[in-house]
């Protein structure tokens, strides 16, 4: 007890000296940094740094990356002799010609090329199969800095070892020309999900009284540790012969953190209304309905201190009229991190005023970039066709979009005084081989791609400095004198307490006019 007493003591002093610096720093500012009037965040979806940008010049990439930090490892700790097949086969269901999973077998144990002439071969825009990238899975990948299961505790097999050595990708050219950040870690461990609440509160959604919910089916059964899923009596002995199997790998933690999937309280959701309830509002009683939150967002603070910002979801009118569709646009509901807060309830003039429609292809957000009437801050998340995620889209035509909104980005009357932070929301799953900086309980998790694209921006920069999703918040906290969220606060303590300097604002990555 005493031993626990000291170190919630601790923290709480980390926390609040974390504090003080930052009030300090926001104080005085960066010289110039009020030259900046917009910020941009596009975010895209499921891809680590070296799956994308492995082979870009001058940054840590593949090149002379040694066997020992590569190599695999089973389940029990053994190297493997070669890698698991990728289980279904290489590409997404229905996509044609398929790569079969016998074509798969027999891959050596190393990082291999999806699109290597003399290997798969496999066309930019051709749509892979899906990976694992929930929470619990992805510590386990990571095994404590050594990111040597992957494939153990995977379901796509080899395929966390693909990579594309292409630099045929449009953003390269815009990576080259700006700033890309190959030190940028996703803010939370896992997936899609968790991650968008990374962006805008650093925080972990609760879901309280889940034991006595209709939720109480999705409390994941853990070890002790935290952070080892429990196997199922069943489940393989080793990845050569299948993924593994859990006893409940679910949605909750033990103590009602919601971690993986669930679903927004408001439509737009993946969970109707209540039968007689009210349309604007999804179904309680459905166990992956997250009740309303309350921790303070970004949107918060911005709001409170009259500075402008919207969330521009592409696709989001088409899924409120019940036109979602797959492939296209096929809208995510667990894409829209706001959609979870009540200060954003359906009927408010805040949610009117804050959750916008991207428009389809993003129409709606180009118009406000090409009219110049975007807000100070501005969040754009692309449709599910559009975004990146493997499975169900293929990486180039995600990769186009964002550059052409890049394009218009630069042409826009706004440009000038702008800054753009292209990246993704995490790993889909995909090894990495650069150890994530140890933390907090949620993150960071894997490295993840980040461009910085601005008039500000150094030029062909690749900026080493250590970044995660919250460093995003840290840029918008300083340029418009915020208070720090309180998981921000817990996030640069953490960090800071395991021997590395606090996730950076940024700035490193701009050359700012002086005052």
């Amino acid at each position: 007890m005493l031993t626990g007493r000291v170190v919630n003591l601790v923290m709480s002093f980390l926390t609040l000296l974390a504090s003080v610096f930052v009030d300090a720093a926001n104080a005085a500012n960066a010289p110039g940094i009020e030259s900046i009037e917009n910020i941009v965040v596009i975010y895209a979806e499921n891809r680590s740094f070296d799956n994308l940008y492995g082979t870009f010049p001058g940054a840590n990439g593949l090149s002379g990356v040694k066997p020992d930090e590569y190599t695999q490892r089973d389940r029990d700790g053994s190297v493997l002799a070669k890698l698991p097949p990728i289980w279904g086969g290489l590409t997404a269901r229905g996509v044609q010609p398929p790569i079969a999973q016998a074509e798969t077998e027999n891959l050596a144990n190393a990082p291999f090329a999806i699109d290597d002439p003399k290997g798969f071969n496999l066309p930019l825009g051709v749509t892979t199969r899906d990976l694992w990238h929930r929470f619990y899975q992805n510590q386990m990948q990571i095994a404590g800095g050594k990111n040597d299961r992957f494939a153990a505790y995977a379901d796509a097999g080899a395929l966390v070892m693909g990579h594309y050595a292409s630099s045929r990708f449009p953003l390269w050219d815009v990576a080259k020309q700006y700033v890309l950040a190959d030190n940028f870690f996703m803010g939370a461990f896992g997936g899609s999900f968790l991650n968008h609440f990374a962006l805008i509160c650093a925080c972990t959604p609760t879901y309280p009284n889940a034991d006595q919910s209709p939720a109480k089916g999705l409390i994941s059964s853990v070890e002790a540790d935290g952070v080892t899923l429990k196997l199922a009596a069943d489940s393989p002995k080793s990845a050569l012969q299948g993924a593994p199997k859990f006893i409940n790998d679910s949605n909750l933690t033990p103590d009602f953190y919601a971690v993986n999937t669930m679903q927004p309280p408001y439509q737009p959701s993946a969970n109707a209304p209540a039968p007689g309830g009210d349309p604007a509002y999804a179904d309680p009683a459905k166990p992956t309905t997250l009740p309303p939150q309350t921790e303070q967002t970004i949107g918060d603070l911005l709001s409170a201190k009259g500075v402008a910002w919207a969330w521009y979801a592409g696709a989001w009118q088409a899924a409120l009229d019940g036109k979602n569709a797959e492939p296209a646009p096929n809208f995510q509901y667990h894409h829209q991190p706001f959609n979870y807060f009540a200060a954003l309830t359906p009927g408010t003039p805040a949610r009117a005023e804050h959750l916008r429609d991207g428009g389809l292809g993003g129409s709606e957000f180009i118009k406000a970039i090409d009219s110049g009437a975007l807000p100070q801050v501005a969040f754009y998340k692309p449709q599910g066709n559009l975004n990146e995620h493997p499975g169900y889209t293929d990486v180039l035509g995600g990769d186009q979009h964002v550059a052409d909104l890049i394009a218009h980005l630069q042409k826009s009357p706004q440009w000038a005084h702008m800054v753009v932070i292209v990246t993704y929301d995490e790993n889909g799953g995909f090894w990495d081989h650069t150890a994530p900086p140890k933390g907090d309980r949620w993150g960071p998790g894997s490295r993840i791609p980040a461009l910085i694209v601005s008039p500000f921006a150094k030029q062909e920069f690749v900026d080493h400095t250590l970044y995660d999703t919250t460093s995003i918040l840290s840029l918008i906290t300083r340029r418009f004198s915020l208070p720090m969220l309180a998981g921000l606060q817990r996030r640069n303590a953490a960090v800071g307490a395991n021997g590395n300097p606090a996730p950076g604002d940024l700035t490193n990555a701009l050359d700012l006019p002086a005052r």
